[in-house]
């Protein structure tokens, strides 16, 4: 952590902050609770401008779906305002605080800035997808606004989807608007012992394929060498109940299904979400692949060929979570592994002196970096943000 944590509680204390990083032309650590601070690359940076004490849902209408709160507001305090009116975040977005160590809960500002989403977004799209707007601050302390309370209300540039995953690069999100959904009376999961992943891609693929309304189809480390197949519903409880039942006979040529009852889904999908069954150890890197489903247990068999053996499958095979040592020999066998099958990669997780001498994101096609590079120009002109960690030198 660097050494001076700058943590107003205003939206004008985080503006100041960052006016007089500015004209010091002295870079900063963006972040929230700093739950994910040794994601991607590390920020070298004398100070640290944190978002943790800008707190507080600022409007809610339940009737209307919507939800603004501060950047700085953890995720459970969001999570609990919705349950109380039976609703929800639609994309999931995990809690990698054990993951990474962290003694706080994550934050929204944090969620958003890193665009990450839970097993859901399978079925109803990523984080990026549900914010309707934002309130933020450039790199020249400059606070803006864009998008607004409701779906179309966007001309021109949408930057509330373009600061949206680029982990605090481009801007300082102080407030943001959700657009949420209903949450489901009931949760229910079909679990399907397969013999390997192909074929639980396979049955996972089945399920997605169907018209049963499945959110979310992951596949868990194997129990007694076979791994296990998850797909759950999520509805009005008899909604559920039924098309549990059609859609276990409909899996039934992939293998007989156990059900899972609600609570037990809700603990199995929680767990999930925050990447607890992939088993990683402190000290070993974690990497997050993007596949084709299809294309995954290729992925996986080079991971293991590499001698990366922790696996954990969301998203019907399109996500693998991946665990190993934290060297560059296994980094290029998780790049080799994404290459292979068509797909990207990320070094999610690893010790600083591997994340600063290692590519933890692929490298841009030459147009897009171009377009990356002027919008940087804009945004933050002296690259004081978060300086380096998504790329080196960007």
């Amino acid at each position: 952590m660097s050494a001076t944590l700058l943590a107003p509680d205003t939206e004008d204390g985080i503006a100041a902050s960052i006016r007089a990083a500015h004209d010091a032309r002295e870079p900063l650590l963006i972040e929230g609770a700093g739950t994910k601070r040794a994601m991607l690359r590390p920020v070298q940076a004398a100070r640290t401008l944190s978002t943790r004490n800008l707190t507080g849902i600022t409007l809610y209408k339940p009737q209307e779906l919507v939800i603004s709160a501060r950047a700085g507001t953890p995720l459970p305090e969001i999570e609990a305002a919705l349950a109380e009116k039976g609703q929800q975040l639609i994309a999931e977005p995990p809690d990698l605080s054990a993951l990474f160590g962290a003694d706080r809960p994550a934050t929204l500002g944090g969620a958003v800035a890193t665009n990450l989403s839970g097993p859901r977004r399978i079925a109803w799209g990523a984080m990026r997808d549900h914010v309707l707007g934002i309130r933020a601050v450039t790199g020249t302390g400059e606070v803006f606004r864009s998008g607004g309370r409701v779906l179309k209300n966007v001309t021109g540039l949408d930057l509330a989807k373009l600061l949206t995953g680029a982990h605090g690069t481009l801007g300082v999100l102080t407030e943001i608007t959700l657009k949420v959904l209903p949450a489901g009376e009931r949760t229910g999961t079909l679990a399907i012992r397969v013999p390997d992943l192909a074929s639980g891609v396979r049955a996972l693929s089945a399920a997605l394929g169907s018209p049963y309304g499945v959110s979310g189809a992951a596949l868990v480390p194997e129990h007694d060498g076979a791994p296990l197949a998850l797909a759950r519903i999520e509805d009005f409880s008899e909604s559920v109940a039924y098309r549990l039942d059609r859609l276990r006979n409909e899996l039934a040529p992939h293998g007989e299904a156990t059900l899972l009852d609600h609570e037990t889904s809700l603990a199995t999908w929680r767990a999930i979400r925050d990447a607890e069954p992939l088993g990683a150890a402190p000290g070993e890197a974690v990497w997050r692949l993007s596949v084709a489903p299809s294309r995954a247990p290729t992925a996986c068999a080079l991971l293991r060929e590499g001698g990366i053996g922790k696996l954990l499958l969301d998203w019907g095979g399109g996500l693998i979570w991946a665990a190993g040592p934290a060297t560059e020999q296994a980094h290029g066998a998780a790049i080799q592994a994404a290459r292979a099958a068509g797909g990207t990669f990320t070094l999610f997780r690893a010790p600083e002196a591997l994340a600063a001498a290692v590519p933890v994101l692929p490298e841009e096609p030459p147009a897009l970096a171009a377009i990356g590079r002027r919008v940087k120009a804009v945004l933050d002109p002296s690259g004081i943000l978060n300086p380096g960690r998504m790329r080196a030198g960007v």
